[in-house]
């Protein structure tokens, strides 16, 4: 199995402490960090590139579902670890690889661990959009463009289909595949949707999409 890296969140010292143990112990899990607070650990996965966190759920600072949710689309996977069971169903739902009860042995943390699929794809295949109360599942090769209105995007796919969501842009393209191109304040393009620019306007399947004068230059040079 090849290198995994991870990260280890939760309140607790000794939780962190023995999470930090049974993954020393594991030659193809590679520890980054230990987190007490969330956020601190939030920063870092934006510098730092992670595939798994083992994740707590009742924080203070911020909910280990919260945090989930924040990431959803970023492709790194997810183990909650939490003495609570209640929240087992919400774990699933945010495409959890497992959900381990505390206290947590070394044979269930192996068998956890063992769930992390070996062969990632180099690009995302696929994201997870929450839309009000319901989750779905998509090929990122079927969005054609996402537009922004106010705190809302709006995702056009292939067969006039449209999902809403309550989320940033900005935030939105910083976990999306390098072929995501920003041409407009408010819009996000599918590169390879793209079939030509007319002026500042760019042309992808039937739909037509301005380029703002601030990154048109970047749009002509990246695409053409």
């Amino acid at each position: 199995m090849s290198s995994i890296s991870c990260i280890i969140i939760d309140d607790e010292e000794l939780a962190r402490r023995l999470l930090d143990t049974y993954a020393s112990k594991l030659a193809h899990l590679n520890c980054l960090g230990t987190f007490e607070n969330p956020l601190e650990a939030l920063s870092f996965i934006k510098s730092n590139p992670v595939d798994l966190i083992f994740l707590d759920i009742q924080m203070p600072q911020l909910k280990g579902t919260d945090f989930a949710e924040l990431i959803l689309n970023s492709g790194i996977r997810v183990i909650f670890t939490t003495a609570y069971s209640e929240y087992a169903l919400q774990g699933f739902e945010l495409s959890a690889l497992d959900y381990l009860l505390k206290p947590i042995s070394f044979k269930r943390f192996v068998n956890a661990v063992e769930k992390y699929p070996e062969n990632q794809p180099d690009e995302q295949e696929t994201i997870v959009i929450k839309s009000g109360y319901d989750l779905h599942k998509i090929l990122l090769k079927d969005i054609i463009y996402i537009k922004s209105d106010s705190e809302y995007v709006h995702y056009y796919l292939e067969n006039d289909k449209k999902i809403m969501a309550l989320q940033s842009l900005t935030k939105l393209l910083s976990s999306l595949p390098a072929y995501f191109l920003r041409v407009h304040r408010s819009y996000i393009v599918n590169s390879h949707k793209v079939t030509g620019l007319k002026g500042r306007d760019l042309l992808l399947s039937d739909q037509i999409i301005s380029v703002s004068d601030s990154y048109y230059e970047t749009v002509k040079n990246k695409l053409f």
